[in-house]
């Protein structure tokens, strides 16, 4: 039985795959691990620009740390605020409310 090995994404650029594709697999998953963790930092800074903007103040809970960040969760078609964090090598979530406050 033999295995194609998987598809890279359109847009990835070759010279990413190519050294992906002659990575070791323990590397290839410190690659992943710290692609994973640049993502969230990335979008965890974006998220930081726009409340920025918003210059709205949040009331936190005692138990939320401040590095905290707000993220929109959509369960069941409908949307709620979530207050995420890293702990350690865990996210970790807690609700916070409806993004629409009738819902």
């Amino acid at each position: 039985m033999s295995y194609e090995p998987p598809t890279p994404p359109a847009n990835i650029p070759t010279e990413i795959v190519n050294t992906l594709n002659e990575s070791p697999p323990e590397q290839l998953q410190d690659i992943a691990t710290y692609a994973e963790a640049l993502a969230e930092h990335k979008e965890r800074e974006a998220r930081l620009e726009e409340s920025a903007d918003q210059e709205e103040v949040e009331e936190r809970p005692d138990d939320v740390p401040a590095k905290a960040t707000i993220t929109i969760k959509e369960i069941n078609d409908n949307r709620y605020y979530y207050w995420q964090w890293r702990d350690g090598e865990k996210i970790r979530s807690q609700y916070k409310g409806p993004v629409n406050p009738d819902e």
